[in-house]
Parts: structure tokens; C-alpha cells; sequence
């Protein structure tokens, strides 16, 4: 018997939604996913922070360095950068309302452990394990917006969702505090909150639409997905097995890689300029030590309007996802020039919010069109890829080498990192823009679409 069945691709269902009852039966469907999309993923933020949220008290009760800490989190970026590659994968042969549970409870489980022990190792070990669990979230709930809605909505939805990075990271905050206001500032105490607190979220989920007796989203809006050679795919599944959807619908895709590369290019100026938000303002730009550590959580927060704006103007824009981007990155270049040689408070604080849409909107957009650019049945692929490159490469250039270069030769140098990635993200989304113009055109004139 096999104890992993209930994770496998639901079956469609033998009795089908009355045709007068379908449109109805898809919004409070598509309401109950949404809800379970977001709630449940703000609980993945919230084990996901926990560490990171109480490092100070940790190292002040368990006597560990900062150097501790360190290695702790990089168990986790490490490990989350390469489970998404291969958990995402793996979501495509999966059910996402159970996989996107599964993975909750794991790392709900598995953070109970982590406060109770004060062993280095076994905290570094955990962490790995924890974020193999943690990679199971973003895939699946990616994976069911693609399920349950067509383009014309699906920009707004997936920034809504979207939005739930910043709401997590708030959750988070809640929870410690609600731990420390009953149980005394005990440490394991606040990891058992958190984790009894994900758990029930963990009940909530979503399946797709033919499993419930409805016609798959492509059946009920007519949509199709286009591939970069003009081909065109409207199943949600496939009897391919996951090694042949990756290399043919993944790797040797010109505009998977060019949205990752894009993507990845984006990481690096959302770390670059958010992770060090205290030290270049307070060091470069005179402002006081505590300031800039709100203008951190200010920076996360402000940009969660614009995200959900931008994301329904590309909807507006009959998904040409692709253009909103550009035009924000653009504008985004101008703002860096802004942050990097004004002198005035004031201005640099308006700037780093502007900044926030601008950065957080294109890195929306650009994870919604890297699952637009292959079949349903890959999303989880696609993601998981993403993912892949964002963490390691994105994130690691970004705190790593940024940090060296600023030690080695001042604050100039992570200007000329950020001003060359932002100039690679605009030229990769030119590219990306023709090469789907010409997929469509190509497809339109075999007359598939």
C-alpha cells in the first residue's frame, strides 16, 4: 500500500455540473481556492520566518553567534532554492489541494522539532528538511490559479495571492508576539504556536476543476495556452512522465529560460536593495540606525497596492504581462538613479516606496508568465525552476557578493550590480515580448487559435 496515494492526481469526477449551474458553481469555487491559495500560504511565511523573526532572543538564550545564525539560514536558502527545483516537479503528477496541505504539515511538524532542541546541528539539519516542505507550497498554489482561472482575471488573482509574501511576514510577527504574551518569551513556546497555528490552516484546500464535475478552465473560457513554437496545449494533465515534461516543455523552452533569467535578475535587485536597506542608508546616506530598519518593513508593505494594481492593468491589457514589466523596470532604473545620488531624506524615502512597486510588480508578473508560457500539466516545472535560479543565484549574488564588493570598494559598486541587473531584466523582457508576439501570430495563422 502506498502511503503517499492520497498526494496523487485526482481522478475527474463520473457526475458533471448541470450546464445552467456551472458559471455559479466556478465563482464560489474560485473563491473557496483563493482563500485556501492565500491563507495557506501565509502559514507556510509564517514557519518560514519564525527563525528568522526570533534570532536575537535565540542567541541571546541558546548563546549561539551571529555566525550560528548564519549557517542556520543558509541550510534554508540552500535547501528551499534546490526543493523548489525538484518539488515543483514533482507537483505536476500531484494533487495541489492535498500537496500544498502535505507540505504545510511537514513543515509544521518538522518546526516543532526545531524548538525543541538547542543543538546546532540538528537545527542545521532540520532547517534543510524543512525547507524541502516549505518548496511544496509556491508550486502548488501557483499551479491551482492556473487551474480555476483564464487570462482575463488571472493577472489580478495571482497578485492578490502574490501579496500574501508581505501579509505572511505580518502573520508571523502576530503569532510571536501572541507566543510571547502567553507563554512568557519561552522560545519553544513560539515555535509551537506557530506550528499549531499552520496546522489548521493546513486543512483548507482545492482540487481541479473536472474533479468536481466542472469543465476545465480552458473548456469554460475558450482559453489556450501557446507554446514558443506556435504550438498550442489545453489539458490540465498528462500520462508523460515528469523527466519528459521538464526537458520538453522546461528546458527547451527559449521563453522559460528568458522569464527565469529575468526573474533572477529581479532577485537580485529586491535583495540588493531591501536586504541592505539599514547599512547603505545609515552608512551612505546619514540616516538614523532605527529609521532604516522600519523603512525595511515599510519597503515590503507599500508594495502590495501597486502589486495588485499592476497586476489588473495587465489583465486590462488582455495579458500583455510582458509590457507592464518593462515599463515598471524602466521606471525602476530611473528610481535607482534617484536613490543612489539624492542626498534629501525625504526624497530617498519616496523613492525606496516607489521602488517597492516597482520591483515587487515585474517579479509578480514575470512568476505568472513563466506558468503562462507552458501547459497546465508543467506550472509546477516551471515555478520550481524559477525558484531554482531566483534563490541561488539571485539572492546568494545579492547578500554574498554585494556585501564583498560594497567591503572591498564602497556602496558604488552595489550600484553597478543593481544598475546591470535591472538593464539585463528590460532587455530579456523586450526579447520576451517578441518572441510570444511571435508564437501568437504563428499559431493564429496554422488557424489553432
Amino acid at each position: 500500500m502506498n502511503p503517499f496515494k492520497f498526494l496523487m492526481a485526482a481522478p475527474d469526477a463520473t457526475q458533471k455540473v448541470p450546464q445552467e449551474k456551472i458559471a455559479a458553481t466556478y465563482k464560489w469555487r474560485q473563491a473557496g481556492v483563493l482563500f485556501s491559495a492565500v491563507v495557506g500560504y501565509i502559514g507556510y511565511y509564517i514557519i518560514r520566518l519564525i527563525f528568522t523573526t526570533e534570532q536575537n532572543d535565540i542567541m541571546k538564550a541558546y548563546h549561539f553567534t551571529t555566525a550560528d545564525i548564519g549557517l542556520v539560514l543558509a541550510c534554508f536558502g540552500v535547501g528551499y532554492g534546490i526543493s523548489k527545483l525538484f518539488m515543483g516537479a514533482l507537483s505536476d503528477k500531484s494533487n495541489p489541494r492535498y500537496y500544498l496541505a502535505a507540505g504545510l504539515m511537514g513543515s509544521a511538524i518538522l518546526n516543532l522539532f526545531l524548538g525543541s532542541t538547542r543543538n546546532l546541528y540538528v537545527m542545521m539539519f532540520l532547517m534543510i528538511l524543512i525547507s524541502v516542505t516549505q518548496g511544496m507550497g509556491a508550486p502548488a498554489a501557483q499551479k491551482l490559479i492556473q487551474l480555476w482561472w483564464g487570462k482575463k482575471w488571472r493577472g489580478t488573482v495571482y497578485a492578490v495571492w502574490s501579496s500574501v509574501h508581505n501579509a505572511g511576514a505580518f502573520a508571523c510577527v502576530a503569532i510571536v508576539e501572541f507566543s510571547i504574551l502567553m507563554f512568557s518569551h519561552s522560545i519553544a513556546a513560539i515555535f509551537y504556536t506557530a506550528s499549531a497555528v499552520s496546522a489548521v490552516i493546513a486543512i483548507l484546500g482545492a482540487d481541479r476543476p473536472a474533479t468536481v464535475g466542472l469543465p476545465s478552465i480552458a473548456e469554460y473560457t475558450g482559453e489556450v495556452t501557446v507554446l514558443q513554437d506556435g504550438e498550442t496545449v489545453e489539458g490540465d494533465t498528462t500520462q508523460q512522465s515528469i523527466w519528459f515534461v521538464f526537458r520538453h516543455y522546461i528546458l527547451n523552452n527559449k521563453i522559460v529560460w528568458a522569464i527565469t533569467l529575468t526573474s533572477m535578475s529581479l532577485y537580485l535587485v529586491r535583495y540588493g536593495v531591501m536586504s541592505w536597506i539599514p547599512s547603505y542608508l545609515h552608512q551612505f546616506k546619514g540616516f538614523d540606525a532605527s529609521w532604516a530598519k522600519w523603512l525595511v518593513g515599510i519597503f515590503e508593505l507599500a508594495a502590495v497596492p501597486g502589486v495588485i494594481i499592476l497586476g489588473a492593468v495587465s489583465d486590462f491589457l488582455k495579458g500583455k504581462r510582458a509590457l507592464v514589466c518593462i515599463v515598471s523596470v524602466l521606471a525602476l532604473i530611473g528610481c535607482l538613479t534617484v536613490y543612489f545620488t539624492a542626498t534629501n531624506h525625504a526624497v530617498i524615502v519616496v523613492v525606496l516606496i516607489l521602488m517597492s512597486t516597482l520591483i515587487y510588480a515585474p517579479l509578480t508578473l514575470v512568476g505568472l508568465m513563466v506558468n503562462e508560457a507552458v501547459p497546465k500539466f508543467a506550472v509546477g516545472s516551471s515555478t520550481g525552476f524559477m525558484g531554482f535560479f531566483q534563490y541561488l543565484v539571485g539572492e546568494v549574488a545579492a547578500t554574498a557578493l554585494i556585501g564583498i564588493l560594497v567591503a572591498h570598494f564602497g556602496w558604488t559598486a552595489s550600484n553597478t550590480v543593481l544598475y546591470s541587473a535591472a538593464s539585463l531584466a528590460f532587455v530579456l523582457l523586450i526579447l520576451i515580448m517578441v518572441w510570444q508576439k511571435q508564437a501568437i501570430q504563428k499559431a493564429a495563422h496554422e488557424h489553432l487559435i
